[in-house]
């Protein structure tokens, strides 16, 4: 006791003899610091990102997207899809934006709409459906959730974006909140991180769309069929509206929406369609996957990521059995895709969202003016 009191003093002893200017100064520090840290949240909550900002964030994350998933460099694939989403997008309330559709060079059944007007369709998706007023459908949804600013929502909405004193006071600080937001965003848009009501006014603002130029308003309800017999007895969220709400759902809510409003648009172009989209989407049990997803590329380490996987595939190494005809050959491509399903399933992702991409991100350049869309849109018929 005796030996804790003199240890006691002699901390006491210590505390005095620092000079109350040198205590007053670290105070002072701390509440400058305090104060920085409150202008800069008081930044952050006061957020609202102008039409340029937005662009900005969009550009990002497709950049992001095409990073991930490379870009099917195919002209005559990327015009067509431009011509349609442009009729679309003409329809609804921000017509004037720059709009940019993407087709993603992924087997993945999957669309992401970027901020400021940049939507991305995959491949798969695009080999998945059957007609044009299909892909309407789904460019109305994805056109909507640019329209409404549902991703810039959905950000602010998680508070999941924070800056310290010391960058706030270093560089851009709006520059450097615009990338933080192109993160946040990208990993939203990467795992489907919509809201409910989201996803419900993006299905019902899209089918209107559609249906407002000519198209049969059943397309969106035809590929949420294709989409939910693809997922059946799939216990993952695997890839395009496969999370909020549930798919049947939003069948039942788009099919009473149909007869209510009385849409009566009913052409599908299925020919126009079959033209440029000459290909099938694969089986979702022949995706390949890329497990490094959407953290390695939001984190900017996807180095580690990769690593990680290798460690992860010398793992499974010793179950793989000689070196035989099916290794020259390549192997069956079923039960090649088996395995990689299986490790994908055990590592908690869905193929359509996590499937490998190209390594190409350059974007095709289309331009699109208003006599082609005038030409376009009068050969829309069944």
């Amino acid at each position: 006791m005796k030996a804790a009191r003199i240890v006691l003093t002699a901390l006491v002893a210590v505390s005095v003899a620092v000079p109350a200017h040198a205590q007053l100064g670290a105070l002072g520090k701390i509440k400058k610091g305090a104060d920085k840290a409150a202008d800069t949240k008081q930044k952050l909550d006061d957020l609202n990102i102008n039409d340029k900002e937005e662009r900005q964030l969009g550009e990002q994350v497709s950049l992001k997207l095409r990073s991930r998933f490379g870009v099917y460099q195919n002209a005559d694939v990327a015009k067509y899809v431009s011509l349609v989403g442009g009729l679309v997008a003409a329809a609804g309330t921000r017509p004037n934006l720059d709009w940019k559709f993407i087709v993603l060079d992924s087997d993945g059944v999957n669309a992401y709409a970027a901020p400021g007007g940049i939507v991305h369709i995959t491949r798969g998706l695009l080999g998945l459906m059957k007609n044009e007023a299909q892909l309407a459908g789904v460019l109305g949804h994805e056109i909507t959730h640019v329209n409404v600013k549902h991703t810039v929502r959905a950000i602010e909405r998680s508070k999941a974006i924070s800056m310290g004193a010391e960058q706030a006071g270093s560089g851009s600080v709006r520059n450097e909140l615009i990338a933080r937001l192109a993160d946040k965003a990208f990993q939203t848009l990467f795992n489907g991180e919509f809201s409910r009501e989201d996803e419900n006014e993006a299905d019902q603002v899209g089918v209107r769309l559609a249906s407002k130029l000519g198209y049969g308003p059943q397309g969106i309800v035809d590929v949420l069929k294709l989409i939910d017999a693809r997922n059946n007895g799939r216990e993952d969220r695997n890839g395009l509206f496969a999370s909020h709400p549930a798919t049947k759902d939003r069948i039942q809510k788009l099919e009473k929406q149909i007869a209510a409003e009385k849409l009566t648009g009913s052409a599908t172009a299925d020919a126009r369609y079959k033209q440029h989209i000459s290909f099938d989407a694969k089986p979702v049990t022949e995706i390949a996957v890329d497990t490094s997803g959407a953290a390695g590329l939001a984190s900017g380490d996807k180095k580690k990521d990769d690593d990680e996987k290798k460690a992860d595939d010398k793992k499974e190494e010793p179950k793989k059995r000689g070196f035989g005809l099916s290794s020259i050959t390549g192997g069956s491509k079923e039960a090649k895709s088996s395995q990689q399903v299986a490790s994908a399933g055990a590592r908690g992702v869905g193929p359509d969202r996590d499937a490998k991409g190209g390594s190409n991100p350059a974007p095709i350049n289309v331009k699109i003016t208003a006599a082609d869309l005038d030409a376009f849109k009068k050969g829309l018929s069944g």
